[in-house]
């Protein structure tokens, strides 16, 4: 009887060490902490604590998705597939991505890649479809630390070679939670009329988002993430091996300066989507968010509500983010 016990406790915590299924959707290119929350989930997965089924780009410049390719291959998954969007916001290069294009003294790429331009990256929403559809009911969180562009897309997408379900049936079949950097939520306070920038770049898709996804989403706040700034000693400590360092390179190029602590927003949704279950972060009551068409965000308190908001405690607030250095600081495997 005693072993019988032993045997369904094991087996139990086999079951809840399962890694996490995650699609990353990124706006790569624009700010750093898209850099760093894709080379966060990597370590995730070095550790066991998800698998990373894919990655798609709502940042529309021919270099977002071959930037994606670069971390992926830096990381030592060069498998990844990519997807690219089509028709979005955005298109300006950013200061960090042409360093997908940087190459040594003998002429090579200092980064290696697979993927050369966005327009050779299969659609996203055509990508998310296939990886969905290949996955088991209700296994995969999707983590959109970008534009909601690809998934309005998703939503209006009809059945195809992949699926025989539309956009919602299948999200509503394939998708266990949907993780979102977007918006503000502190009741009162500085942020309290806060346009966030995922938001207002395309308040449309925003605005569907909210209205008709069909699982449930967890909404982190401007407020969360503009609490927890990566420190500098790390950047400058941290980051010496290998030569040269694709997150040092990336960090430098985009805050300019030296000194500058960049906020943390996307890797929030990272971290609970491997780790819901360790208080990292406190969950709002249920309810329905909001998008207005000046793109701000409102959360209506409703005890059958789909949407919940990340919340941060001063404790909290250090655990996470010691939590974020450590994974984010850790070298890639050997090349």
């Amino acid at each position: 009887m005693i072993r019988l016990i032993s045997l369904i406790l094991f087996s139990a915590a086999l079951v809840q060490a399962k890694p996490v299924s995650i699609i990353f959707d990124t706006d790569m290119g624009n700010d750093v902490d898209d850099v760093m929350a894709l080379a966060m989930i990597h370590q995730l997965e070095r550790r066991g604590a998800c698998k990373l089924l894919a990655c798609t780009s709502t940042k529309d410049h021919i270099k977002s998705a071959p930037f994606i390719d670069v971390i992926n291959t830096y990381y030592g998954r060069p498998d990844i597939p990519v997807g690219a969007v089509r028709k979005g916001v955005t298109p300006q290069i950013g200061k960090y991505i042409a360093l997908a294009d940087k190459k040594s003294s003998t002429g090579e790429l200092v980064y290696p890649r697979q993927l050369d331009t966005g327009l050779d990256a299969p659609d996203a929403v055509d990508l998310i479809r296939k990886t969905l559809a290949a996955q088991p009911d209700g296994s995969v969180k999707l983590i959109q630390v970008g534009f909601s562009t690809n998934l309005a897309q998703l939503l209006d997408s009809k059945a195809d070679t992949h699926s025989k379900l539309s956009g919602p049936d299948l999200v509503k079949k394939k998708v266990s939670q949907l993780l979102v950097m977007a918006g503000a939520f502190t009741p009162n306070g500085k942020y309290k009329n806060h346009r966030e920038y995922n938001v207002i770049m395309d308040i449309p898709a925003a605005q569907k988002i909210a209205k008709e996804w069909p699982t449930e989403i967890l909404w982190s706040g401007f407020e969360v993430g503009a609490a927890l700034r990566y420190p500098w000693k790390s950047i400058s400590e941290d980051f010496t091996k290998p030569t040269p360092n694709l997150m040092h390179e990336s960090y430098i190029a985009y805050v300019g300066k030296p000194g500058t602590e960049n906020a943390l927003w996307d890797l929030t949704c990272v971290l609970h989507a491997a780790y819901p279950d360790r208080n990292y972060f406190g969950l709002s009551q249920k309810g329905q968010v909001h998008v207005t068409d000046q793109g701000l965000t409102h959360f209506t308190a409703k005890s059958d509500g789909r949407d919940r908001y990340f919340t941060m405690t001063a404790s909290q607030q250090i655990r996470v983010l010691e939590t974020l250095v450590q994974l984010v600081s850790t070298p890639p495997p050997a090349r």
